[in-house]
């Protein structure tokens, strides 16, 4: 075939007019092959006989024969995309088999899980949220693009942004927490950085070179879980969900309405039921909503056997129907870890159970994805491997976002940790088998990361701790597991930390606290492993593991200043940390992770991480979060347990303190303004201090009155500023239709009030209302 014979292949006209002109020529059983995704598993592309496999019990045949059915079907052009590959000689040769088998040379799209990095491990989403710095994490997420990218991975399913209030589900730490306003931000911001700026759903003439609307650094953008997945019941993944309208326009659809009007080019359906219809064949939510209310033009792909498992949750009697109600339903591309239920589409559209067009359309954005990203012209990574994924600007830029994450929870004034003067420290003990566990700095969810480059706690505080300070570290814990076993360690065989067979667990606590007893300062490393969070590790508890809380309280005891280190990607019952000199919640913090964390212990830094979520005092006030009604009875609303000296959380959203001090002024803000118009409200926030720092400011309303009753507390906007000590930063903040407007049960529609608005602006969502706007009539 000669270049430029047919339309399609020209990338100078618009992707429509190629899409349709390649439509016109494919047979039915290519356009259904572009619609299944599979898992590739296999190390290598050669064939394993069957003599060998045959001898394998036999519920390990089916994936053992999967490579294999892969390639076949790779041979006749009947494959759309890949995932799980990321070996970059093999997904080229891959890739080379697909475009010979293909009679229009099509290419396939090769997706993997880059969630926070690549080979750079940036902090976990959740603690990305908490720098509340949306231009960062559209930096860290361009640099994960340009890693996945140059080993042939041109689409990533994330960001994940579903809203997480309950923090016992193990997938809070994958998203940015409780809040609509910081969850849109965020999703928006990754999305930019994944797609380098590129619209994903646009419809522009290409140029002739390059690709055609994405650098050939970027990656497709996959915001999921479509949607409510994180409202699972009792915290327990995969659970079904039963959410309100008001609560899906609210709260739920908002962060993946931002990822949509930031050009994320795909969607991911989620596993489960929502309100009734399991959300892979939920025709309203993935053609009524997604598509019309929302305006996405992108492809939807299910997630791991999505389709598949609609026989499991009860809508179809087989598989076959599964199908054929889920591409009726909106859904593009099926994702499997086996055979797939799209292999059934073909006897659906003879037995007219779906129809020509809607496979075309489903087809036609596939294919207008592959042709954005440029594959038709450059289906092969060019870059140079080696040089980006060991680019040392890359871990740079990783410990900088480490540091903007890191948020200090409590502090006497023990922190920083001084060098010199009265309070210079020259002894400080180091506890917790966390410190020293590089794999666990990493957090959950990465697959090729280099742990032998990963700087843990203890390292990174060694380093900093400098001539004349002695770091003596003691274990003290046994590794902590799981009751359940982890489906995902087997991922991390040879890098999980264990406890060695002559541990002497009582031995080894006495000795820590000894130590903490004759230091300066203890830092106790408390938290969970990596592998007690994300998916498929919800919690019944937000208990410390193991003897964690008995460690906490002994060196307390001592009276020697302790600072707890919690690395979480949730909120854990810190009683047992009352009394501490100082608390720091570090997360997973990544492959520099333990260098940021010393650096804001010895105060290099002013920590400016915020609360991404409400933090509770214990598990039985979950889910607990800031906006909510404020009830028939707001007097009280504390004391709702009558076993609980207080039902306040233990930090507020928002929350985090800083090594320097500022003063907001009077909040300016306009008496009144009509329905429809745009208020600006402003504040001067000064640095008090010595100290260069940051802060984030943030503005919150409550709407008194209206349509439909509002939350007593909603962020509306907010700002990370730096204020060089001694000065004044002046923050300004729209408040408009965009920030006013909310979906009304009681019209069914999107509704603006005349109302009066109280507003607040500061540093937590504990700022007192100190403005009022009222809304009038045009």
């Amino acid at each position: 075939m000669s270049a430029n014979e047919y339309p399609y292949q020209d990338p100078a006209l618009p992707v429509s007019q190629r899409v349709q002109d390649l439509l016109g020529r494919m047979s039915t059983s290519e356009k259904i092959g572009q619609l299944q995704q599979y898992f590739y598993l296999a190390p290598t592309d050669e064939e394993v006989s069957e003599e060998l496999i045959a001898s394998l019990p036999l519920e390990q045949q089916v994936h053992a024969r999967q490579p294999a059915r892969i390639r076949a079907a790779l041979e006749r052009g009947e494959v759309g995309s890949l995932l799980f590959v990321t070996d970059p000689a093999l997904i080229r040769r891959l890739q080379e088999r697909a475009i010979a088998g293909s009679r229009w040379g099509i290419p396939l799209l090769f997706g993997f899980d880059v969630i926070h990095g690549l080979r750079t491990i940036f902090p976990v989403p959740i603690a990305a949220a908490a720098s509340w710095n949306p231009a960062g994490v559209e930096a860290a997420q361009r640099i994960a693009a340009r890693e996945a990218a140059a080993v042939g991975i041109r689409w990533t399913f994330a960001p994940m942004v579903d809203i997480a209030r309950d923090p016992r589900w193990g997938r809070i730490v994958e998203g940015a927490g409780e809040d609509p306003c910081l969850g849109a931000a965020m999703a928006a911001a990754q999305v930019r950085g994944f797609q380098g700026g590129a619209e994903g759903t646009a419809d522009a003439v290409q140029p002739t070179s390059g690709p055609a609307a994405f650098p050939a650094d970027a990656i497709l953008s996959g915001p999921k879980h479509f949607a409510g997945y994180g409202a699972a019941d009792g915290g327990r993944d995969y659970e079904d969900v039963d959410l309100s309208d008001d609560a899906l326009h609210n709260v739920y659809y908002p962060p993946f309405h931002a990822a949509i009007e930031a050009g994320a080019g795909n969607i991911m359906a989620a596993y489960m039921d929502l309100n009734g219809v399991p959300a892979a064949a939920n025709r309203h939510l993935l053609t009524d909503v997604l598509r019309g209310e929302l305006g996405f033009k992108g492809f939807v792909v299910s997630d791991a056997n999505g389709v598949n498992n609609l026989t499991a949750q009860r809508l179809v009697a087989d598989t076959a129907e599964g199908a054929a109600r889920a591409l009726a339903a909106g859904l593009d591309m099926e994702m499997a870890n086996g055979p797939a239920a799209y292999e059934h589409l073909p006897a659906a559209l003879k037995a007219g159970r779906v129809d020509e067009a809607t496979l075309n359309t489903a087809a036609g954005r596939v294919l207008a994805a592959k042709f954005r990203l440029g594959l038709f012209e450059h289906p092969y990574a060019e870059a140079d491997v080696s040089a980006v994924l060991n680019d040392p600007a890359h871990r740079e830029a990783a410990r900088r976002a480490a540091e903007e994450t890191l948020v200090l929870l409590e502090n006497d004034g023990t922190l920083p940790l001084r060098h010199d003067g009265e309070r210079a420290v020259h002894r400080i003990a180091v506890l917790g088998d966390l410190a020293d566990s590089r794999r666990d700095v990493l957090g959950p969810w990465v697959f090729d990361k280099d742990v032998e480059e990963t700087v843990s706690i203890l390292e990174g505080i060694r380093r900093r701790a400098g001539q004349g300070v002695s770091v003596d570290y003691a274990r003290g814990l046994a590794t902590a597991e799981r009751t359940q076993a982890s489906a995902f360690d087997f991922l991390d065989a040879g890098l999980l930390p264990s406890t060695p067979e002559d541990f002497d667990a009582d031995a080894e606590l006495d000795h820590a606290v000894a130590l903490a007893a004759a230091s300066e300062v203890a830092i106790v490393v408390v938290g969970q492993n990596q592998n007690m969070i994300g998916e498929k590790s919800s919690a019944s508890t937000l208990d410390l593991p193991g003897r964690q809380p008995e460690l906490l309280r002994r060196v307390i005891a001592t009276g020697t200043p302790t600072v707890v280190l919690v690395m979480s990607g949730r909120p854990l019952d810190l009683r047992p940390a009352d009394g501490a000199a100082a608390v720091v919640q570090v997360w997973y913090p990544g492959t520099r992770g333990g260098e940021a964390v010393a650096a804001v212990l010895f105060g290099d830094i002013s920590p400016a991480g915020r609360l991404p979520f409400t933090w509770p005092q214990h598990v039985g006030q979950v889910p607990q979060y800031y906006a909510h009604r404020t009830t028939f009875a707001p007097e009280g609303a504390d004391t709702r347990y009558w076993n609980d000296a207080s039902t306040a959380p233990r930090y507020v959203f928002g929350h985090g303190m800083s090594y320097a001090a500022f003063a907001y002024g009077p909040v300016r803000a306009p008496e009144r303004i009509a329905v429809g118009q745009t208020a600006v409200v402003s504040v001067d926030v000064t640095n008090t201090s010595r100290i260069d720092a940051d802060e984030v400011v943030q503005l919150y309303i409550h709407q008194r009155y209206g349509t439909a009753t509002r939350p007593v507390c909603e962020l509306k906007g907010f700002r990370r500023v730096h204020v060089p000590a001694g000065e004044t930063a002046t923050v300004k903040f729209p408040l408009g239709p965009d920030q006013l407007r909310y979906w009304s049960t009681a019209t069914r529609e999107w509704v603006q009030d005349e109302t009066i608005l109280d507003v607040a602006v500061g540093g937590s969502s504990a700022a007192p209302f100190s403005a009022r706007i009222k809304v009038t009539a045009q």
